[in-house]
């Protein structure tokens, strides 16, 4: 792109030289563009397996590594990421994949309807194999009122 600008004031027989502007409305609207696309993918990335977590008011973890997540759907079935693994494979999995450090944190992802000794049966096959930081994941909920306020159980 040129344009027409003369050496000095007056002087109409001037040469063409380039002009210096640089055109930032295509970078934005691509900017824009890829900022929605990765504002809709994101949730999905998360996980694959639909699990509907109990409500909890515990406070978040300190997150130092990425934590294994393991899932525990309403039929009982383990996956870990997306994968359905079998209970006997699931020390070895998981062995491999934390690179025999027992101190890998397991986040243990387990269905509301899921009755409570399958969950815990899980976890124990995974403190048996020489996990020590195993830990239930739950949906947070709105703070519950002090035990003394009125309308927290109590007759009055």
């Amino acid at each position: 792109m040129a344009a027409f600008l003369p050496s000095r004031p007056g002087d109409r027989r001037g040469r063409y030289r380039p002009l210096a502007e640089i055109n930032v409305t295509p970078l934005v609207d691509v900017m824009l563009v890829l900022l929605i696309i990765f504002m809709v993918t994101a949730p999905l990335l998360t996980s694959g397996v639909t699990v509907d977590l109990p409500k909890a008011n515990a406070a978040p973890l300190n997150q130092d590594a990425t934590p294994i997540t393991l899932s525990i759907n309403a039929a009982g079935q383990i996956y870990l990421a997306d994968t359905q693994i079998p209970l006997d494979e699931l020390v070895p999995k998981l062995r491999a994949i934390s690179h025999n450090n027992p101190d890998r944190r397991i986040f243990v992802r387990g269905d509301r309807r899921l009755p409570y000794g399958r969950i815990m049966q899980v976890m124990a096959l995974i403190t048996d194999g020489g996990f020590t930081k195993v830990a239930l994941l739950a949906e947070a909920t709105a703070p519950l009122p002090p035990a003394g306020a009125k309308g927290a159980g109590t007759k009055g």
